[in-house]
């Protein structure tokens, strides 16, 4: 079995309600397989062994709507997407809970609910949260209830097309989302290592997309940049119980590099064999053309690793990190 753990679904209700409140249609949430479940399977069909784990897509709700709607927005997404996986429970392993970032009190309780009454098996956060970091301390009480949930939080990276240079009016090339995305994932990943949200919540688990980012292909700068500030006389971190590296490897990051068996590889020895999980970014690698899910799974078959390493990226990490050791499909 293939379980893909951060495939995109978008229910119908919960698009409209975003147009309805933006007063836009956005082309990214045209994609058919987003919405047209008939679509999603004919894709689906052609890999029987695939089961998915779903996510909504941006935009998200703290980003168009004010507090009290963003959680209204939130909850219809929830029931939306539980009641898709319970109709579909043969296609859709679980659905990960979508929360209303800028309204923390409603999310600690939609989280709940998600989790314990729709049967959800953790939450997605986008980063940055409406420009904030997540290592500020508004975001500790989310991250201590998922932790006693024993539930992961999903990492999805967000950057409006801001321009990259000072001197230009916009991003140039789609480089906000080329480049830009996996940078947003690095440096939120390098903000909760040095707050020590790891020491504090021993349990807190993280998926990250697009495999870590920058960071395993960094390790090496990562210690270089360290010795410097401590060099030139900043200080930061010395109060992490374990040595630096190691909280970076506490991530779990799924496969969607888009077709890269080296890219894999670099990530496979840094995070270990247990921290990757097989993930497509469905169903937009299918729709715009390079990196087609073919090609990711055929990266992770040219890997290089044990049969059971490969069993794991492609299935037994996610069953145990969800807790799914005896469902089957």
């Amino acid at each position: 079995m293939k379980i893909d753990i951060f495939a995109h679904l978008m229910p119908k209700k919960y698009r409209e309600a975003i147009y309805q409140q933006t007063g836009r249609n956005f082309s990214m949430l045209e994609t058919p397989t987003l919405t047209d479940l008939d679509h999603r399977f004919r894709i689906m069909d052609r890999y029987p062994e695939m089961v998915q784990v779903v996510t909504t897509v941006g935009p998200v709700p703290e980003a168009i709507a004010d507090p009290e709607k963003a959680a209204e927005l939130a909850k219809l997404a929830n029931n939306e997407m539980a009641s898709i996986v319970a109709r579909y429970h043969d296609r859709f392993l679980a659905a990960v809970a979508t929360l209303s970032m800028n309204n923390i009190d409603a999310a600690l309780v939609e989280a709940q609910r998600a989790i314990k009454e729709l049967g959800m098996k953790g939450i997605i956060i986008h980063t940055p949260v409406n420009g904030k970091p997540l290592d500020l301390p508004e975001f500790m009480p989310l991250y201590e209830m998922i932790s006693s949930f024993n539930l992961p939080i999903w990492l999805h990276p967000r950057r409006e097309q801001t321009p990259d240079y000072a001197s230009e009016s916009s991003s140039k090339y789609w480089i906000w989302c080329l480049w830009g995305w996996p940078y947003e994932t690095t440096i939120a990943m390098t903000r909760l290592v040095y707050s020590g949200v790891f020491d504090k919540y021993p349990n807190l688990k993280f998926i990250t997309h697009h495999c870590g980012a920058m960071v395993p292909y960094f390790e090496g700068r990562i210690l270089c940049i360290e010795g410097l500030a401590k060099f030139c006389g900043k200080q930061f971190g010395e109060n992490l119980k374990r040595p630096l590296l190691d909280y970076y490897r506490l991530f779990y990051n799924d496969t969607a590099i888009h077709g890269s068996s080296q890219g894999l590889m670099t990530a496979y020895h840094f995070f270990g064999p247990d921290r990757i999980l097989f993930g497509a970014d469905f169903p937009f690698e299918i729709e715009y053309g390079a990196g087609t899910l073919r090609d990711t799974i055929k990266s992770i078959d040219q890997m290089d690793i044990p049969e059971s390493d490969r069993k794991k990226i492609y299935e037994d990490n996610a069953r145990r990190l969800l807790g799914l050791l005896q469902w089957r499909k």
